[in-house]
């Protein structure tokens, strides 16, 4: 099945577009000034012709096109990305549309696909921690899980930062089975929450996690305005008293994690999108190389557009020096 490694088609349609008009302006000023010289030129439609032939090729050859699927060696980094994502009901609010769950499913999705020699994992939190998802290779997997996330997972209860975190920890500090330990492997932990937490206090948590070398990254998604939390049925969440529970956004359990492990905060609104820099400091994460795996990626042929444009530029030039030699 033929695919494109950059499909911009919109902007391919607006350079063949253009090269046509310079075709057609060149077309009419060579008429002109060979009635001009009362001459007449050869090989006009031969070489119009070689020109649009050549230039569609061209750009075909921009777009990458792609026909099959090669076996290609990649060197892991030795790098394991857990995606830690909160589940609770204050996540169903809608100061992020369409609500704060569905938008943070939306961005893992594709954060997932830029990590395809790496391991990635799963655990969804609210009152309690659950591993949705081990450490897996298998992109397919996770993106499967992550489309599967629903604030009605967990049981209700008070959100709890402490939960994942320490049920990541008992698994990153077991010791090792026979044999020689296994490289250190670079673990990164990316939190994505409202920050709502009514957990104990987080500091022993944390020295512990910064002595496994692991980095929390953390997402924080909702606004400081906040919204209420619908419910299924059109009404809202309310409290014991009966009156309905505006969510906010909670920065600052969400900044001391980032900020004592070594890792970053962003936010995640309408108006901001902290993805960006997320990955490009995942992606600057280093760790111990530790196999070379084969994955399959799409083989590109845009050599073959490209080496026929190129023959047809050189018989353009052929023909040009035939018609301007003496």
């Amino acid at each position: 099945m033929l695919t494109w490694a950059y499909p911009d088609f919109i902007v391919a349609a607006l350079a063949l577009g253009l090269m046509l008009g310079l075709l057609v302006w060149h077309w009419r000023r060579g008429g002109r000034l060979a009635h001009l010289l009362g001459s007449r030129p050869h090989h006009r439609g031969w070489k119009a012709v070689l020109r649009i032939v050549a230039g569609g090729l061209l750009l075909a050859a921009v777009l990458g096109p792609s026909l099959g699927v090669s076996q290609r060696p990649v060197r892991t980094a030795g790098k394991d990305v857990w995606l830690l994502v909160d589940v609770s009901r204050s996540m169903d609010a809608t100061d992020v549309a369409p609500t704060r769950l569905l938008r943070a499913q939306a961005e893992l999705q594709d954060l997932v696909v830029q990590f395809p020699a790496d391991r990635l994992g799963l655990v969804v939190f609210g009152a309690e921690a659950v591993v949705q998802c081990p450490l897996t290779y298998d992109q397919a997997a996770v993106q499967t899980f992550i489309a599967t996330l629903r604030t009605s997972l967990l049981p209700a209860g008070p959100t709890t930062l402490q939960a994942p975190l320490e049920l990541l920890l008992s698994r990153l500090t077991v010791a090792p089975s026979t044999g020689s330990p296994a490289p250190p492997r670079a673990t990164a932990l990316v939190v994505v929450s409202d920050g709502e937490d009514f957990g104990e206090n987080l500091e022993p948590t944390l020295r512990a996690l910064g002595r496994t070398g692991a980095r929390i990254y953390t997402v924080g998604v909702g606004t400081a305005v906040g919204s209420k939390i619908p419910k299924a049925n059109g009404s809202f969440v309310v409290d014991g008293k009966g009156r309905a529970v505006q969510t906010r956004l909670r920065e600052a359990p969400l900044l001391q994690l980032a900020a004592q492990t070594g890792g970053q905060y962003v936010e995640l609104t309408n108006q901001q999108n902290g993805f960006g820099p997320l990955l490009r400091s995942l992606r600057a994460m280093q760790g111990t190389a530790e196999q070379v795996r084969t994955v399959a990626v799409a083989d590109n042929r845009y050599r073959y557009p490209l080496a026929a444009a190129l023959l047809l530029l050189a018989l353009d030039v052929a023909l040009t020096i035939t018609v301007i030699r003496p």
